[in-house]
């Protein structure tokens, strides 16, 4: 099997194909005669046959070098590309930045951030790829995404983790649940509850039925959403009772229309931040990601509570 053709050769061979002349094309390309001669030598020995034909002084391409010549002046103009694209990745502010993350982080963490990073990378373009924990994990070992906002993953030894935050997932009732209205939590009462819960293929779903596994419970009559904010709704409605990180409901839990209580003397608690291959390089731009990730998410360590409560 032969090899690539030489990108020398094949530049040399273009010029000539337009100046006719071996004294032109050494002179553009700064080159000697003999030189320019002994390429197009090489690239008729590599091709396996003739290019060029002499016509006095002027210089023609045969069939097979006119046909060489549409394919060669596609490859320079690639090339061209290229180098002006890898270019311009080099001048200050320009690249891209591949970002996987949840809805819930996507939609209460990036704006914040993304809006600081474009003012200090304004011509940077910023991929999203909404995933869950499984989700971007994926991403990130088949080079879809460059960051990954996530949940730390567990037995991930190609991956490296900066941590952001570590939050408690807790009760969230309706401001007419009992629970809220008496402001505590009975054991009894747990099992007995319809529950609003995260997608069951979700990091959360699963450290929610550990948890109550461990405490000898089993939560009945749930009700399984891929949205939080669809969630959100139907516990301010009083149809259930989510376990949620308060974060993710601030707004709700300020108005009063949501209230939060914690699942018992054992926290629940989790660890968000931000994944990459192990060992990848980080750049001026992932880095302040990471940075403006950590600035955002400085709150949302502590849970708001609203009252005391045991179970």
């Amino acid at each position: 099997m032969t090899g690539p053709l030489d990108s020398r050769q094949i530049r040399a061979f273009v010029t000539l194909a337009r100046t006719g002349s071996f004294t032109q094309t050494a002179r553009e390309l700064h080159l000697t005669q003999s030189a320019i001669s002994h390429s197009m030598k090489s690239l008729e020995g590599d091709v396996g046959c003739r290019l060029l034909d002499r016509l006095g002084k002027k210089v023609v391409l045969t069939q097979a070098g006119e046909q060489l010549l549409q394919h060669a002046q596609k490859i320079l103009v690639e090339m061209d590309e290229a180098r002006s694209a890898l270019a311009k990745l080099g001048k200050w502010g320009k690249g891209r930045l591949r970002i996987g993350a949840s809805t819930t982080a996507c939609q209460h963490i990036l704006p914040p951030v993304l809006r600081e990073f474009k003012e200090s990378f304004p011509d940077h373009a910023i991929a999203i790829e909404p995933a869950d924990t499984e989700g971007a994990v994926s991403a990130l070992l088949q080079h879809r995404i460059d960051l990954a906002l996530m949940l730390e993953p567990e037995r991930e030894p190609q991956l490296e983790f900066h941590p952001l935050f570590t939050d408690e997932l807790q009760f969230l009732v309706g401001a007419m649940h009992p629970w809220a209205e008496a402001g505590r939590v009975t054991r009894d009462d747990i099992p007995k509850q319809s529950y609003i819960l995260y997608s069951k293929n979700s990091v959360t779903f699963r450290l929610v039925e550990q948890y109550f596994r461990r405490e000898e419970m089993i939560l009945n009559t749930v009700i399984e959403l891929g949205s939080m904010e669809a969630t959100k709704e139907l516990v301010k409605l009083g149809l259930g009772v989510s376990v949620l990180a308060p974060w993710v409901a601030r707004r709700e839990l300020a108005e009063g229309s949501i209230v939060a209580l914690p699942l018992g003397r054992r926290k629940l608690e989790r660890r968000w931040g931000v994944v990459h291959w192990r060992g990848k390089r980080l750049g001026l731009a992932e880095e302040t990601f990471i940075g403006l990730c950590r600035e955002v998410t400085g709150t949302f360590a502590a849970p708001s509570r609203g009252v005391d409560a045991t179970a």
